[in-house]
């Protein structure tokens, strides 16, 4: 499993919208919705709370 798929898995096992894990992480929606697509820059990676999924 990707880290992108883990991503959307653990949001949607807790019930929340991406708006909902944006306003948890302290980051925007749209970050959300990339880091899901896994659209990610070289220079910008995943936020390393990520690396416990």
């Amino acid at each position: 499993m990707t880290l992108p798929e883990k991503i959307v898995k653990h949001r949607k096992e807790n019930g929340w919208s991406q708006e909902e894990l944006a306003e948890r992480l302290y980051v925007s929606r749209q970050a959300v919705s990339r880091w899901e697509n896994g659209l990610i820059s070289e220079k910008g990676g995943f936020p390393c709370f990520f690396i416990q999924l």
